[in-house]
């Protein structure tokens, strides 16, 4: 999962039984396609194998994005991927039995990209949706 840190929009992600380099590597590519980022644009992330590997941060240069990692043992510095997850598992998982992976991956989806981005406000993007947010922050930047 890769969240935009203004706005917390969630801009790519990927869903997998493991957390392996292939699955961020996923989630980084679905995010790049959908965003198509300037030169420059500094990702951020915990300092997990997945995110220090070669093919991670080759992926990373060959789109010139700056890798930012967090200090070590300071869960602080990643606090908006963090607090996605609370918020994901409180509000999405929390007592609910599914009863397949395909109504895992679904409800995951819905959740995501219909309700996450579309319709859940926030306070730190002034109580807009995500996208709200994200897409009026693109246009004035744009425009400047």
């Amino acid at each position: 999962m890769i969240v935009d840190w203004p706005s917390r929009l969630v801009v790519g992600w990927a869903l997998a039984d493991h957390m392996r380099t292939e699955l961020c590597l996923e989630a980084l590519r679905d995010a790049i396609a959908r965003q198509r980022p300037e030169p420059g644009l500094v990702h951020h992330s915990d300092r997990g194998c997945q995110y220090t590997s070669y093919d991670y941060q080759k992926a990373l240069r060959d789109n010139h994005i700056v890798s930012s990692m967090s200090r070590k043992r300071n869960c602080w510095d990643n606090a908006v991927a963090e607090s996605f997850w609370a918020t994901i598992k409180r509000e999405l998982t929390d007592g609910i039995e599914r009863e397949s992976e395909e109504e895992s991956q679904a409800a995951i989806f819905e959740y995501i990209e219909v309700y996450y981005n579309r319709k859940r406000l926030h306070s730190t993007p002034d109580y807009m949706t995500p996208q709200e947010y994200h897409y009026s922050y693109k246009e004035s930047a744009e425009a400047a």
